[in-house]
């Protein structure tokens, strides 16, 4: 079933900027990738925040693969941020990029985040990237650090996004839906549910906005017109979070 068309991308008389933000777990692009980039291609995003992209061989051939496919660019990230990516169209323009490593407990993979601060018309947005550890101590203390990195970005309105690896009903994803506003809850749009595919029985992926921010939409992408139920399945072990945003101008 078609779903209730979304706000199109525009920048608005009043400066204020309406972009589609989409988060997605894209398990090191081990599925199938053309199906991955027509997901992608689907949701016309402005802005992509990654998870699992490939961090290993020649992971930056793989990035700009994806990037090309997409009709996009890399904004930062991959490697150097431990696997958040971030990816955007030419509408975004940047100010600033920055790859940061979170400590590393031994014993489990390195974590990190993938941010930037970027323009669109005179709205100015700090987004960062993340997957948040397996581990429940580990993860609250990342979501913690999240806050902080959302903080430091120096940006008049900011967003998160990535794989919380644990439920809302979790302290780690209540501390973010605490301070911040959790999409889902308050434009839902689409579906909920985001792991796994095909047959997804928990939401473990989200966006997250600062209270400046108004969220129109936000969900998983079904019924979306130009993207198949078959193409969600085969892209990832996860599906995606799409959402449209209105981002104040100063």
């Amino acid at each position: 079933m078609a779903m209730p068309p979304l706000p199109d991308s525009r920048t608005e008389p009043d400066g204020s900027a309406v972009i589609r933000v989409l988060s997605y777990n894209i398990r090191s692009m081990r599925d199938d990738r053309a199906a991955l980039a027509r997901v992608i291609r689907a949701c016309e995003p402005d802005l992509v925040c990654i998870q699992e992209a490939p961090r290993f061989f020649r992971w930056r051939k793989y990035a700009s693969r994806l990037a090309r496919a997409t009709d996009l660019v890399v904004l930062g990230g991959g490697a150097p941020a431990a696997g958040p990516l971030l990816l955007c169209s030419l509408r975004a323009t940047v100010v600033s990029t920055e790859d940061v490593l979170l400590p590393l407990t031994p014993g489990l993979h390195r974590r990190g985040f993938a941010t930037a601060v970027v323009r669109f018309g005179r709205a100015r947005l700090g987004v960062v990237s993340c997957h948040l550890s397996l581990r429940a101590g580990e993860r609250l203390e990342q979501a913690g650090m999240l806050l902080d990195r959302l903080k430091a970005l120096d940006a008049p309105h900011s967003i998160a996004a990535g794989d919380i690896n644990e439920r809302p009903s979790g302290r780690a994803f209540r501390l973010l839906a605490d301070q911040l506003q959790d999409g889902w809850s308050v434009a839902p749009w689409g579906s909920e549910h985001t792991h796994g595919a095909p047959t997804p029985r928990q939401r473990i992926d989200a966006i997250f906005a600062t209270p400046g921010i108004e969220v129109l939409t936000c969900g998983v992408p079904t019924g979306l017109p130009g993207l198949s139920e078959s193409d969600l399945r085969g892209g990832s072990d996860h599906l995606p979070v799409l959402a449209t945003l209105r981002v104040p101008a100063p």
